[in-house]
């Protein structure tokens, strides 16, 4: 008996597009003892309950040695403090049980540039649902406009210079430097693809949040007295700086 012929598809359906892209993750190390990485966590997500609102997350686990049970109980903790992971780094794959997020491998720092909800450079106000491609060979990007509140942009091929503020609620995440003509009230993460030589730069310090190369500075951890202040700030032995620009 001969099996019945393959239906052909429709010449009027559209064909099936797949496309690669390139997303910003944090990656989160843990350390033993894991009580005291998870207490310190919770500090930071008391001063900045925003630090991972909207963000995706890996865990790497290299160098520990969790058995599955373990594990299991460290996502589920992460997962309580509404840290959403999109896939685990550095574990044995017997104890990935089922539930868990899946075993990543091959990951690296990226140089692909992208916009997330971001208005474009030179160009008036637009819906924050409408993203803005810049092209590929930018080594630096300058914002004309001020940032509003709500407004992310992530910009992974160098320097981020802004012509005025960033409001609270808005976001910078910039692969080199971070320049700030005026206030800087929202989240400033320079360095996000392991650059430790990145800088922060604002003409008015009152940050929600800092951060070079994964280390984050929220904002009860700021000095005061540098509070409305024109700085800079930079990484120097795993310690976040700050100090006045003269």
């Amino acid at each position: 008996m001969k099996p019945a012929p393959r239906a052909r598809p429709s010449p009027s359906r559209r064909p099936i597009r797949v496309r690669g892209r390139s997303l910003v993750a944090f990656v989160l190390t843990p350390q033993l003892p894991l009580a005291v990485w998870l207490s310190d966590l919770d500090a930071l997500l008391q001063r900045s309950p925003a630090a991972f609102a909207g963000r995706l997350a890996l865990l790497n686990v290299s160098g520990l040695s969790l058995s599955g049970p373990d594990l299991a109980g460290l996502v589920a903790e992460l997962q309580a403090r509404d840290i959403r992971l999109m896939g685990i780094e550095g574990a044995d794959p017997s104890t990935l049980g089922p539930g868990l997020p899946p075993l990543m491998k091959g990951g690296g720092p990226t140089s692909i540039i992208d916009f997330s909800e971001a208005t474009p450079p030179n160009t008036p106000h637009t819906k924050l649902s409408e993203p803005a491609p810049a092209p590929k060979q930018q080594s630096s990007l300058q914002l004309e406009s001020p940032l509003r509140s709500g407004q992310s942009v992530m910009f992974l091929g160098g320097d981020v210079t802004v012509i005025g503020s960033v409001a609270s609620g808005a976001e910078i995440v910039a692969g080199g430097s971070i320049h700030v003509y005026g206030a800087l009230r929202g989240r400033a993460i320079a360095g996000a693809v392991g650059n430790a030589q990145a800088r922060i730069f604002c003409g008015k310090l009152e940050a929600e949040l800092l951060a070079i190369d994964g280390l984050y500075k929220a904002a009860d951890a700021l000095d005061e007295h540098l509070r409305g202040q024109a700085v800079q700030v930079w990484l120097e032995s795993d310690v976040l700086k700050t100090a006045p620009l003269h």
